[in-house]
């Protein structure tokens, strides 16, 4: 494959990514912002397909996939692996020559806050590069069905451009620290958003359950459970039976969402602003359970097993 990478020397290179697929308007939107900005090199390395809520999963026992895609104005591929992995190869040099800069994971079709930051593969390309080395950053949508369009993507993207331009300033002095990356949501009116807003992350997140359900079949085809695909042949009610009698089937449901009482980064969101939050590989270990551990890991030693 010859995957030679055209670049200026005097412009700094971005990477983008994300876990939508390299197909999604979200990414297209970014890139094409990026490209038209005239400022950046800019690369694209992204799976090949959807791969939301992966979180920080890898590739580790087959040979990744990857195709050359055409994309104004970028290097671009499309990669058979996770999120995760297109980060690491966007920025390995064994798929690009020369060093990325940036890292950029977005635009994703959703918000990313609170605790639903653990689930996002979005945030996971941004988290494998900074723990690479590499400053990067996540950047979230909060689409609202029936609310949110596809030109919204294009507003976040340009909304955006100043922090990524000034992040670049900074790497460019070695000014800028290595030591977290950024994760960034935009709220759904972006058109009237209220400016950048340093926050923290919270614990909002999706509350999901689990229901039984007695067939998966549509539209002709059954979700295997052993496979998570869809079996090409068109499924009987002799086989449904038959695959009922030998499996049990679950889908999750919606049942809500726990919010947050205070500004951090999913309530500062609603309220309008471009929330930017700081992450690190892990979170710190919360004080009180730190203490508790502290005082109680001793007497552990001492008491009898008999005793539970």
């Amino acid at each position: 494959m010859n995957h030679v990478d055209v670049i200026s020397t005097d412009r700094p290179t971005i990477l983008v990514t994300n876990d939508d697929g390299i197909d999604a308007p979200g990414l297209r939107a970014l890139v094409h912002v990026l490209v038209s900005a005239n400022r950046f090199n800019v690369r694209v390395c992204a799976p090949d397909s959807e791969k939301s809520s992966i979180s920080h999963s890898i590739t580790w026992r087959r040979p990744l996939v990857v195709k050359r895609v055409h994309i104004d104005g970028a290097t671009a591929f499309a990669v058979s692996g996770t999120p995760a992995d297109c980060s690491s190869l966007g920025i390995s040099n064994a798929l690009f020559p020369t060093m990325t800069d940036f890292v950029i994971s977005g635009i994703n079709k959703g918000n990313n806050c609170g605790y639903s930051i653990v689930y996002s593969g979005t945030v996971a390309a941004a988290r494998e590069a900074f723990m690479n080395g590499v400053p990067s950053m996540s950047l979230s949508y909060d689409w609202v069905r029936d609310k949110s369009n596809i030109q919204d993507f294009k507003l976040a993207a340009e909304a955006c451009l100043p922090i990524i331009a000034a992040i670049l300033v900074e790497i460019k002095r070695n000014n800028y620290p290595r030591s977290s990356f950024l994760n960034i949501d935009v709220p759904t009116d972006v058109r009237n958003h209220k400016g950048y807003r340093m926050t923290k992350q919270g614990i909002s997140m999706g509350l999901m359950g689990w229901r039984q359900v007695n067939s998966d079949v549509q539209g002709g085809k059954i979700l295997s459970p052993t496979r998570m695909d869809t079996n090409s042949s068109v499924v009987t009610a002799e086989d449904s039976e038959t695959l009922l009698q030998e499996h049990l089937l679950f889908e999750r449901e919606d049942q809500g969402a726990q919010v947050d009482g205070e500004p951090t980064d999913h309530q500062l969101l609603k309220e309008g602003y471009i929330a930017v939050t700081p992450l690190g590989a892990l979170a710190h270990v919360a004080a009180d359970f730190q203490a508790f551990v502290q005082d109680w890991l001793p007497t552990v030693i001492s008491c009898p097993s008999s005793t539970l």
